[in-house]
């Protein structure tokens, strides 16, 4: 028999928990933006800026995004896991997961992601053919893109339901762990993705699903710290002195000790691409500062916008609902945007001011519009 809970006070509707959603859907719409003018990473159309300054920002950008944004997806996913098994029962439950979370990676595989490369293709290299001829030759059905995270969320929730039983969630309370603890954490899913990712560097993806195992120790933690903070209540226990110091700790990483990363490779002629991995110090110390990072930026958000967001809104509400299929469908708006300027002979910087505030806008109106579909919302 589950223990009692711990006898916390609950708010009756969690409003900044969806508020903290539609923040980091903005930052994965802005990531894939940056990434299309200049930051490292892989995207389906990209002009790159060659300016050495902006090349440096957008890096640093991307890599604090990384080190959180998708984390703290998992964990707020996974927060509210257990009170919805508990109220549909185990069958009830991998069904609505296999219908929520199958279906659209059906449709984004078969669907969005051959439009989306047809219109890279053809109008981005500039190949003149027809979409009936370009998909006679198509061959990447199996395509999650960036829905490679409701794949992985559709793997942690079935690995859920089979190993609940003998989980923790059956076991004693479990305290809100100490300032010491949460950095302690964070050093120990550092050491475990640098050991990760001596044989999956950053880089290397599991296909046919995109998975870069070289993040999966973070997801896979935060997964299960979600799981645990909602059966402990520690969210309501986080206090604003806790945020505020996490803070500190984000800003001095991103700010002081990313840039000295790169200054002392710089100067010792170090290879940047030992970041990526291998039995190097740099690797090392990359998935210490990450992690480190991720977690100070995820526990001062947290513990902020329970203190300030925590409020109801009609439009931000609104906004909430639809961020599911905003992050399903940005990569479409994304994409078609920068088509659109692809042949404006600006610097990409200047495109990309243009193209992100831009993308925010009909991103969201998109994903919003499209629960209008009939049959939509019970999906969405």
């Amino acid at each position: 028999m589950s223990p009692h809970p711990p006898a916390w006070k609950v708010q009756s509707k969690i409003y900044y928990l969806d508020y903290d959603r539609i923040l980091l859907t903005a930052l994965v719409i802005l990531h894939h933006v940056f990434i299309t003018y200049g930051a490292p990473g892989g995207w389906y159309f990209r002009q790159p800026t060659t300016d050495a300054v902006a090349k440096v920002g957008l890096t640093l950008v991307v890599a604090t995004n990384q080190s959180f944004f998708m984390g703290l997806f998992f964990l707020l996913s996974s927060y509210f896991i257990e009170p919805s098994y508990r109220r549909k029962g185990a069958k009830t439950f991998v069904l609505d997961r296999l219908k929520r979370l199958g279906i659209p990676l059906v449709f984004y595989s078969l669907v969005l992601s051959p439009i989306m490369n047809f219109l890279v293709y053809r109008y981005g290299h500039h190949q003149q053919v027809t979409f009936p001829a370009f998909i006679t030759g198509y061959d990447h059905w199996i395509d999650p893109g960036v829905l490679w995270f409701v794949a992985a969320l559709l793997l942690f929730n079935l690995l859920y339901v089979l190993l609940r039983p003998g989980s923790l969630l059956q076991q004693h309370p479990i305290k809100l762990p100490s300032f010491a603890g949460i950095l302690g954490f964070a050093i120990a899913v550092g050491l475990i993705s640098f050991l990760v990712r001596l044989v999956f560097p950053v880089g290397w993806v599991w296909q046919p699903v995109g998975f870069q195992l070289c993040y999966f120790p973070q997801y896979a933690a935060f997964f299960m710290v979600g799981l645990l903070a909602q059966q402990n209540h520690w969210l309501d226990q986080l206090s604003s002195q806790t945020g505020k110091k996490f803070f500190k700790i984000a800003l001095v990483a991103i700010f002081v000790v990313f840039p000295l990363l790169f200054i002392v490779t710089t100067k010792l002629s170090l290879a940047m691409a030992d970041f990526n991995g291998g039995w190097n110090g740099q690797s090392l110390v990359l998935c210490f500062w990450e992690q480190i990072t991720g977690v100070s930026i995820s526990i001062a958000l947290l513990s902020y916008s329970r203190q300030h967001w925590n409020v109801k809104s009609a439009f931000f509400s609104k906004v909430a609902r639809s961020t599911y299929s905003t992050y399903i469908l940005h990569p479409l708006v994304v994409i078609g945007l920068s088509l659109l300027l692809a042949e404006v002979s600006i610097e990409p910087v200047v495109k990309l001011l243009i193209v992100a505030p831009l993308a925010l806008l009909l991103s969201f109106t998109v994903g919003r519009l499209a629960l209008r579909i009939p049959g939509a919302d019970t999906i969405l």
